[in-house]
């Protein structure tokens, strides 16, 4: 299983690298471009943003501590990952996918001082995104399932062996 993460983490960076670099260099120049509509109906288009701050533009300015906190945060996700492989394989993924992201979104950081986004949804106001940010928030519903869904059942049946000692 840790070998698949690893390749798992290693290819979505990669994804995520080469849709940013597109970004900056087709999408920059003409700033927006429709991607997936029906007719005049917008469902989502490709819009260039330098995102110098986190989630939805906050704390911008704060490349530094931003930096600083994500780094901790892959770290820590790293252990994590290798502290429970054999737990649950959907947890492993989770984390995986969170550590991807995460690095995605760290090397514009380092590199640019900025993160580039370039997915709009039209159906609704929300923010500009990237492939890292998919990975960060599936991992988010992700470990919700697990913790909602698979965690209890796990600790009950801990508890149940627990017993017949």
């Amino acid at each position: 299983m840790a070998v698949f993460l690893v390749i798992m983490i290693g290819v979505l960076v990669v994804a995520d690298q080469l849709v940013k670099n597109w970004s900056v260099e087709v999408l920059q120049p003409v700033g927006s471009m429709d991607f997936i509509h029906f007719g005049d109906f917008k469902i989502i288009d490709l819009t260039y943003l330098e995102n110098r701050g986190a989630i939805f533009g906050s704390m911008a300015g704060q490349r530094w501590f931003l930096v600083g906190f994500t780094s901790l945060v892959i770290i820590a996700g790293i252990v994590f990952m290798f502290m429970t492989l054999k737990r649950s394989k959907l947890l492993n993924i989770a984390v995986g996918l969170f550590i991807a992201g995460g690095i995605g979104n760290l090397i514009d950081r380092i590199r640019m001082g900025y993160v580039v986004d370039m997915f709009e949804i039209k159906l609704f106001d929300f923010a500009i995104f990237n492939v890292a940010d998919i990975c960060v928030t599936v991992a988010f519903v992700l470990l919700l399932i697990y913790s909602i869904f698979i965690e209890p059942k796990i600790e009950k049946s801990r508890q149940e062996a627990e017993k017949d000692v």
